[in-house]
């Protein structure tokens, strides 16, 4: 395993993280588990640790998974992991301390090394963890009084929201979203680690494109890296960023993933070996949407609570994009239907809210404004599928 220097936490964190949303038996904490279940799980934790995997990451929002976790970590060498939960703000502070003591309870541990406060995703949840009296600052009394070692934040909000989280100064490490598919919010990583922020991936696998199921095309356009094997290694090749997050379901789940290691060596240069790769999607890219379109698609975008009928736009044109040019079609319907479903988790609603409102004065800083509704039309046709719930919080 290759470790690196978790920000000012001074951790040295393995570049990938063992996250505890897939091995669990439920998303509803008060279900009872199986034996099957908890053997799995805990088959999954010992993989993890044999590989070098020693950062274990949970959350309050991921059903069983901490009551599972309380099976077997007090029975593991404690000084030899990194334990990470998080608790979703609330506008009481109470009630963020009274769940994060049943964490504890579930968990059965004096401490964890990480706590997060979960899903800033919002002005409002940026507020209430910010304000004087607020969660961060219950977070940090938590930290004084040796119940955690370090306090960050995890988030899928928009970059501005992210922004202002990185820019308060008090954290110390942030979970966000960036992978191939999704670089928005690299300004945010760039701010973080001039703040010595450490910085965790959240779902590179999954969110980052549902590449444990990938098109037979985008492993075509990958090769001779498989989808996972590409992401995870463009992902560490900046050494801005300290570990990916793999929701390990079994076991087998690390083995794709760890095959990106030799790639990561000292001395290998990352970037010029994945090279090849990214010139030859960039030109497939540009040959199915347009190199004027691919160049400048974002620009000028209406943000989704101003956008008419309050539209995700620049997510939907993205899970477009990769639907056409790289058959992405069953990651496409994952994210577009759960819109207008995600609450603040994934915010917006689907392209079909625009049905006769007027769209013109939203576009007007985009150069693709007579484009732009035509493309959100083709993706609500592409990608409607059947309504999907979202799993948990993260």
């Amino acid at each position: 395993m290759l470790y690196r220097r978790f920000g000012r936490t001074e951790l040295r964190m393995p570049v990938f993280s063992c996250g505890g949303m897939r091995y669990q038996q439920s998303w509803n904490d008060k279900d009872k588990f199986t034996d099957e279940s908890q053997r799995n799980l805990e088959a999954c934790i010992r993989r993890s640790l044999e590989l070098g995997i020693n950062h274990i990451e949970t959350a309050r929002g991921y059903g069983t998974s901490e009551e599972q976790l309380g099976h077997i970590l007090p029975k593991l060498p404690r000084q030899e992991m990194i334990v990470q939960t998080k608790v979703g703000p609330s506008k009481d502070p109470k009630e963020f301390l009274k769940t994060f003591e049943k964490s504890m309870s579930l968990l059965k541990l004096d401490y964890v090394d990480l706590f997060s406060l979960h899903g800033i995703n919002n002005e409002e949840r940026l507020q209430w963890s910010l304000r004087e009296g607020g969660c961060l600052e219950a977070a940090l009394e938590l930290k004084r009084q040796g119940r955690v070692r370090h306090v960050g934040f995890s988030t899928h909000a928009g970059l501005p929201v992210i922004m202002d989280a990185v820019k308060d100064g008090r954290f110390e490490y942030v979970n966000l979203h960036w992978y191939y598919v999704f670089q928005a919010n690299w300004p945010a990583i760039e701010e973080a680690t001039r703040r010595d922020m450490g910085v965790f991936i959240i779902s590179p696998s999954d969110k980052g494109g549902k590449l444990y199921a990938p098109s037979k095309k985008l492993v075509e356009f990958t090769a001779p890296f498989s989808p996972i094997e590409f992401n995870d290694a463009w992902c560490l090749a900046r050494p801005q960023i300290h570990t990916l997050s793999i929701g390990a379901a079994r076991p087998t789940d690390f083995d794709e993933h760890v095959k990106a290691l030799k790639h990561l060596v000292p001395g290998a240069d990352t970037r010029a070996l994945l090279a090849p790769v990214e010139a030859r999607m960039r030109a497939e890219m540009e040959r199915v949407l347009g190199r004027d379109w691919c160049e400048s698609w974002h620009v000028g975008l209406p943000e989704w609570s101003k956008a008419p009928g309050q539209v995700n736009v620049y997510e939907i044109l993205r899970l477009r994009n990769f639907a056409k040019a790289f058959d992405m079609l069953e990651y496409g319907k994952m994210r577009y239907n759960l819109l207008g479903k995600g609450d603040h988790w994934f915010p917006g609603n689907q392209a079909d809210k625009l049905a006769g409102l007027d769209f013109a004065a939203a576009l007007a800083g985009s150069p693709h404004q007579a484009a732009v509704p035509s493309a959100l039309a083709e993706a609500h046709a592409l990608l409607k599928a059947e309504d999907v719930k979202r799993l948990g919080s993260h």
